[in-house]
């Protein structure tokens, strides 16, 4: 490991660090415009020079010369300075004097370099270059006059979305950035290019001229849009989400976010249940009610109930101390017909091992192979399937399919779309099971497409099995944020899915999804969330929650991670968190759950994780004996953007339907 001095401070670093990486080991700051730490180095901008003393006669590029024995480095020196002097000014030749006006003012690096090495006047006296915008979809916004030609847009997109759809056109002068053919880009990442751009060119669409940084309140959370639980810092003004932004979680989302968790945030200002209400009996329409009231209809419709006769049901989204809250209040009410596999997922509940993402997401970046089954993980679970295809750009991480086969970002192997295909893969010695058999990491990953089946459980154990005879890793990938910590806490009825058809008091905890149209139309539905979406169309009493952004909560991810979401903004009208809501009910029932605070509520939770830790759970095998059936595999998610109460009423969403969705379809019919 070389030892060398960076401004007479002595460093040690692994063989192959740049300069620029062992000066920020030691903090000293080196600007920087098309450097990135998780992109290629391309070193064009020039702006990292640094004097190496003893050895070239002129300034060096610090990102692209690595680190040797005995090297001194010079971050600050006259030379050094200079250098950076005439870089700066080379960049604002043709830069617009578009300060007040852009986006990017108040968080620019360009900006922030002009202070400490630009000039307060320009030498420069020719025609400035003015450059087209490009049209890249409904969600990045261009004013490309402003590029500087970092080109760290391109790499982005070939390098960690998979997508070539940027380039650099034309030479010298003309050079600029664009697609060769005038089109959206079709990524489930392109949110990214946003927070890539070290100046104005790429900014948010939905976000341009609303808000300033300075202005915004800055909470640091969970996203709850799908099963990864990315780590996300949401800034809002007021009562106002103003956007969206990625937080840095190296074994989650790294430093990215979905698009759908970026853009979806309008859909929270939408739609919104701010008050209970109550159906009227004798014309069918929902009427406002006092809390009271709506309390008081429902402890009397319980109490006309026999417990077996009941059923309570949670959503998609729904935290953990409100699903241990609804849970005590039911099982004290004597009922036990709980669930929330409400997309009729069949899998063994009981076996933690059996339903998480074991291997862990991180473990698929340096994956020797991955067998996906019944999934497609660009729709499902777009930061994981950006891990895989990091591990086969980065490892050559060969990947094979058993499923529906569907556009991924990467080369596959497609090995059929049936269940029969499984067995005929653990029996095979040739082909990918011997790339499997061969591979020191492994990993299998079983997808909603399967377990959604009415075979699901056999299909869940013969993965396990295969995953088993092959020396893998097994995972589950489940689709959305509060799935696995309702089934750590045995919200569920094992071993297959609730029936609740026959029930005639059904209490519905953020469900929105299509099995509530099983639901006997005569029973007596009960509602609670923060949407007025499918559940609360075929709710007697609805009972408004908040959102995601609105409380302090616990979820836990797909790979069993605990992580804490918090209060950003505050819930509208009279919206109360859930687990409150039921403490309050309880008392109206005569079952005082004794919860003051939400502290109270996660004391009864035993058996979790340490915050920010996975389960670990010892691998066990799955005890059914179903037989695996013989339809093809389909996939469970076709919309990446519209999955759930809030991107169904974002108008941003909505807009990448139009321009993504609906378009593949068209191209698809032609």
């Amino acid at each position: 490991m070389p030892k060398l001095k960076i401004n007479g401070t002595e460093v040690e670093v692994p063989q192959g660090t740049s300069i620029i990486q062992a000066a920020e080991q030691i903090g000293v700051e080196i600007p920087r415009f098309c450097y990135h730490d998780k992109l290629s180095v391309p070193a064009n901008c020039r702006m990292c020079l640094v004097e190496v003393k003893g050895g070239p006669p002129k300034p060096v590029a610090s990102c692209a010369m690595a680190c040797a024995e005995g090297m001194e480095i010079e971050t600050e020196s006259p030379m050094v300075h200079r250098a950076r002097k005439s870089v700066m000014e080379f960049l604002l030749i043709n830069h617009p004097l578009d300060c007040p006006i852009c986006d990017q003012g108040g968080e620019c690096d360009l900006q922030d370099q002009a202070v400490g090495y630009g000039y307060d006047r320009s030498r420069y006296t020719e025609d400035k270059r003015a450059v087209k915008d490009k049209y890249l979809g409904p969600l990045v916004k261009t004013v490309m006059t402003r590029c500087i030609q970092c080109t760290r847009c391109i790499r982005f997109g070939e390098e960690i979305a998979g997508v070539d759809a940027l380039g650099l056109l034309n030479r010298g002068e003309d050079v600029e950035i664009g697609t060769y053919v005038e089109k959206a880009v079709a990524s489930e990442l392109s949110g990214n290019l946003i927070d890539v751009c070290p100046v104005g060119a790429l900014t948010s669409k939905p976000y341009a001229f609303h808000a300033r940084p300075w202005e915004l309140k800055k909470t640091e959370t969970i996203d709850v849009m799908d099963g990864v639980g990315s780590n996300i810092r949401i800034d809002s003004r007021g009562r106002e989400v103003m956007r969206i932004l990625p937080r840095l979680n190296e074994e989650v989302n790294e430093e990215w976010i979905s698009d759908k968790a970026r853009f979806s945030y309008d859909g929270l200002a939408r739609r919104r249940l701010d008050r209970p209400w109550i159906k009227n009996a004798q014309t069918g329409k929902l009427e406002q009610a006092s809390w009271e009231d709506a309390f008081n209809l429902i402890a009397d419709k319980m109490k006309q109930t026999k417990p077996f006769d009941m059923a309570a049901l949670v959503g998609n989204q729904v935290d953990m101390e409100s699903v241990q809250a609804l849970k005590t209040f039911m099982n004290n009410a004597g009922c036990n017909n709980l669930e929330c596999r409400v997309d009729g997922g069949h899998f063994d509940a009981t076996n933690a091992s059996g339903y998480l993402f074991n291997g862990g997401i991180d473990s698929l970046e340096t994956a020797d192979a991955v067998l996906l089954i019944g999934t497609n993980p660009r729709i499902e679970a777009a930061m994981i399937n950006a891990r895989i295809f990091k591990g086969y750009r980065d490892h050559g991480t060969k990947v094979a399919l058993i499923g529906e086969s569907c556009d991924l970002n990467y080369p596959y192997e497609h090995l059929g779309d049936k269940p029969s295909d499984i067995e005929t893969l653990m029996k095979s010695r040739s082909g990918f099971a011997k790339v499997m058999k061969e591979g020191g990491n492994v990993q299998v990953i079983l997808g909603a497409g399967a377990t959604q089946r009415k075979d699901g459980a056999a299909l869940q154990k013969t993965a396990m099995e295969l995953a088993s005879k092959f020396g893998a890793g097994y995972n589950m990938l489940h689709l959305t944020a509060g799935r696995v910590g309702a089934l750590t806490l045995g919200f569920t009825k094992t071993p297959n899915p609730l029936n609740f058809q026959s029930k005639s008091f059904v209490y519905l905890m953020g469900v929105d999804t299509p099995i509530i149209n099983q639901i006997d139309k005569k029973a007596f539905v009960v509602y609670q969330g923060h949407h007025g979406d499918a559940g609360a169309h075929r709710a007697d009493v609805i009972l408004p929650g908040c959102a995601y952004t609105e409380k302090d909560a616990l979820y836990m991810n797909t790979e069993g991670r605990l992580q804490q979401a918090r209060k950003a903004v505050s819930a509208p009208g009279e919206a109360q968190e859930d687990w409150k809501i039921i403490s309050l009910l309880a008392k109206t029932c005569g079952h005082d759950l004794g919860y003051r605070s939400i502290f109270d509520v996660r004391k009864s939770m035993i058996g979790l994780p340490p915050l920010g830790e996975r389960l670990r759970p010892d691998m066990q095998a799955v005890a059914f004996d179903d037989k695996i059936g013989a339809a093809k595999f389909s996939l469970s998610l076709e919309n990446f953007y519209q999955t759930c109460p809030i991107t169904r009423a974002s108008d941003t969403m909505e807009a990448c339907v139009t321009a993504f969705v609906n378009k593949t379809k068209r191209i698809k019919a032609a």
